[in-house]
């Protein structure tokens, strides 16, 4: 099971393609994070966000989780849009539950 809650029906080879390579990274961690994004965003994103999204996509699990953890600082060349809405998707400042 891919854990997606999206439709690929009415996207477009490449947006499918990538959609399916965010939930199928490596480490079931990641896929969340990935997928759950891309679930939510991959329609909206422009050409040019897509190439983003696809740069962070070929990020090896482990330094993209550092990123994302904050245990080590995103490279200027990642530090995107894209990679910032990423990030602020699951970033939370309270307590999810109460």
């Amino acid at each position: 099971m891919s854990g997606t809650t999206r439709s690929s029906a009415d996207l477009d080879p490449r947006r499918r393609r990538t959609l399916y390579r965010a939930w199928h990274r490596g480490i079931r961690e990641m896929d969340l994070i990935m997928g759950r994004f891309a679930d939510a965003e991959i329609g909206a994103l422009t050409e040019a966000e897509l190439d983003q999204f696809e740069a962070l996509i070929e990020v090896p699990d482990r330094d993209l989780f550092k990123w994302l953890t904050g245990e080590a600082q995103t490279p200027s060349n990642y530090d995107t849009p894209v990679w910032r809405r990423l990030r602020d998707f699951h970033r939370h400042d309270a307590p999810i539950h109460s």
